[in-house]
């Protein structure tokens, strides 16, 4: 095993902005397979059929890639500079997460990931690949078998140094590199990132089922939000922090360096009263370079809508009502919701009847036949 080669490795990961750096071995997050398995047929995943697609490759790092002999597993804080669940408190802005709020992390760590590898390359002679979540690879299982914190109750990675906030790399390597030992799981009796969820969504610590998640169904989930969730959701329009941002470890936690991370004016709380205004290319526009942008105009006017119904603004009833004849009946559907939340279902029977009359799509249509909410 070449310690030097590490010594070099953990270097030029420091000079890259890297906050911590850790190596581990193939096998030595063997029992998240299990995990993952057993996740996966209780149907969890939701409607994430790229879970269930590769899940044999997701399950073994040697299945990805056979001639694997080393994991290097690298983090970056993404640290915010205020507490995020302060953005609840204005019903009438968007609470967009925290990993969100900044240029998309993938631009940022794949390219300083790729310098790091090719210098593994050239100094070592050895093959390597890159990934940044775009891959079936189980980067948090990794990551705590590498030391670099472990899985919380919420199953999210935890860092003594970094609390909850971590951007995850890997480069896989054909070197024989010097594997670091495993954290302990720190997390004690305390339970508040399960007590803080909105919607119950763990159903025993360790565990999450996804269909639950608020941070799932704003951001994966390409359909209609089931009611339950709905009231849950509040103003939060894309992700939801509440459960990293309540672990007790975030108080280590030091504000990312990485100053592209940081909130963008229009990422930063933004006005419900300019999102309802957004066409696709004002969208793309006003998004671009995060990742709000890749969850698409439709599916965020959705949660925007849902945000708006929540709201008990009046104001935005104008804006709500214009919505109501758009493309997308994901949109169009929770125009009506927002509507009936913000009128207590006084919307008008000649609104009603003028949309449902040339209403073609049959989710929409239940929602302007639901019965009113009690």
């Amino acid at each position: 095993m070449t310690t030097a080669l590490k010594d070099t490795l953990l270097r030029e990961a420091a000079a890259l902005g890297f906050d911590a750096v850790r190596v581990t071995t193939p096998n030595a997050a063997s029992a998240a397979g299990e995990r993952l398995a057993t996740f996966l047929q209780a149907g969890r995943h939701g409607d994430m059929a790229w879970m269930a697609t590769n899940a044999e490759r997701r399950q073994s790092p040697s299945r990805l890639w056979p001639e694997v002999r080393s994991i290097v597993m690298l983090g970056m804080s993404y640290a915010p500079q205020a507490d995020p669940l302060d953005a609840l408190e204005h019903a009438s802005r968007g609470a967009i997460s925290v990993y969100a709020q900044g240029k998309d992390y993938h631009d940022i760590l794949k390219g300083k990931l790729k310098r790091i590898a090719s210098h593994l390359a050239a100094t070592g002679g050895a093959d390597v690949k890159v990934f940044v979540d775009t891959a079936p690879v189980m980067e948090k299982p990794l990551a705590a078998a590498a030391g670099l914190g472990w899985q919380g109750k919420n199953t999210m990675l935890v860092s003594r140094e970094y609390g909850s906030w971590l951007f995850l790399g890997a480069i896989f390597t054909t070197a024989e590199l010097p594997p670091d030992p495993p954290d302990e799981d720190h997390c004690g009796s305390c339970r508040r990132c399960l007590d803080v969820c909105p919607t119950a969504a763990f159903p025993a610590p360790y565990q999450l089922d996804a269909r639950r998640c608020l941070a799932y169904l704003s951001i994966e989930h390409k359909g209609h939000i089931p009611v339950e969730f709905r009231r849950a959701m509040g103003n939060r329009v894309f992700g939801c922090d509440d459960c990293l941002a309540v672990c007790p470890w975030n108080k280590f936690a030091v504000t990312a360096r990485e100053a592209r991370f940081h909130a963008r004016a229009e990422t930063d709380n933004p006005p419900l009263a300019e999102l309802l205004q957004l066409d696709d290319a004002a969208f793309r526009v006003r998004f671009a370079g995060t990742p709000v942008k890749r969850t698409g105009r439709d599916r965020f006017l959705r949660n925007v809508l849902i945000a708006a119904g929540n709201s008990g603004d009046t104001g935005l009833l104008p804006r709500i009502e214009a919505l109501l004849g758009d493309h997308s009946p994901l949109v169009r559907a929770m125009a009506v919701w927002a509507m009936r939340q913000l009128t207590d279902d006084g919307i008008g029977e000649g609104v009603r009847h003028r949309h449902l009359a040339r209403e073609g799509d049959s989710a929409v249509r239940a929602e302007w036949q639901a019965p009113a909410a009690p």
